[in-house]
């Protein structure tokens, strides 16, 4: 069997080598200007880093995960996507509480925390509001907005951040979410025709597989 360091450090290099080899395809297929690409490609592994040091349960994941948020959100402003704008914003602040919330769960002499699972009852509540509430913001987008795909952009949106909420509080919950929304953010990306950004959330639904799998071993408690 791979040791684990050997898996992590594999599978991590694996998302940096699809950023690498869709940036050189995009770059004669892509609409996209070729400065948008680059920062794409760029957005695209730090989010690489992020992604895999989030799975393994590391404080590192927080200097990756500033650096493509401001970039993502850049990115998302000029290809006019406003929810992604506004969870991204969102994303910073909740993640400055973040490094509070992961120091507070770390497990003696590590920087790797104890992660929490929800109970039932709150799993279905969370669904069903999370659904509501993205209807509504598909809907608002859609009236008021100029938003290229209004519903996408709501369930791409609306669910990531409880995802992130989750993540930020150590939910094992939230990699169930975060699958459902990459995969949406897969078919967003193609459509807008940004395919560094398409091949990072596939990559990332990998990474929900892989996060789901490595956080069972940090010692998840149930509330």
């Amino acid at each position: 069997m791979i040791p684990r360091k050997y898996f992590d450090l594999g599978f991590m290099l694996l998302g940096l080598l699809i950023q690498v080899v869709t940036f050189v395809i995009s770059w004669h297929l892509s609409p996209c200007e070729g400065r948008m690409m680059t920062f794409s490609f760029i957005c695209g592994c730090l989010g690489v880093f992020s992604v895999c040091l989030t799975a393994q349960g590391k404080m590192t994941m927080y200097l990756f995960g500033f650096l493509q948020v401001w970039l993502y959100l850049y990115i998302s402003w000029k290809q006019q996507l406003y929810g992604q704008v506004a969870i991204n914003t969102f994303y910073f602040a909740s993640m400055v509480y973040g490094v509070f919330a992961w120091r507070k769960r770390l497990q003696k002499d590590s920087q790797t925390v104890s992660t929490r699972r929800l109970s039932n009852s709150w799993r279905v509540g969370l669904v069903c509001l999370t659904i509501l509430v993205s209807c509504l913001a598909g809907w608002g987008l859609s009236a008021w907005t100029d938003d290229k795909q209004p519903y996408l952009d709501a369930f791409t949106t609306i669910p990531a951040l409880v995802a992130q909420v989750l993540m930020i509080l150590v939910f094992s919950e939230h990699w169930y979410i975060w699958l459902a929304v990459d995969t949406l953010s897969v078919v967003m990306w193609i459509y807008v025709g940004d395919y560094c950004l398409a091949a990072q959330y596939m990559f990332w639904c990998a990474n929900c597989l892989y996060g789901l799998y490595r956080w069972r071993s940090l010692g998840i408690s149930k509330v």
